[in-house]
């Protein structure tokens, strides 16, 4: 298991959502990551989720 990074802010730079998971591979992070946004109503939010190697997973400004 690899160890993704999920953020969320607010237009002034606010940070609302800094959490760690774990996931198999980038589409189960993926997936995971939007989830997690959804249930906390970050979705439309700026927001970001990163791979152990810094590869974007997910991005919206």
């Amino acid at each position: 298991m690899k160890m993704y990074k999920l953020t969320a802010f607010e237009a002034n730079g606010e940070k609302l959502l800094d959490e760690s998971f774990q996931a198999e591979n980038d589409e189960v992070a993926k997936r995971h990551g939007e989830q997690l946004l959804l249930e906390k109503d970050l979705l439309g939010k700026t927001h970001r989720c990163t791979s152990p190697s810094g590869k974007l997973l997910l991005f919206h400004s």
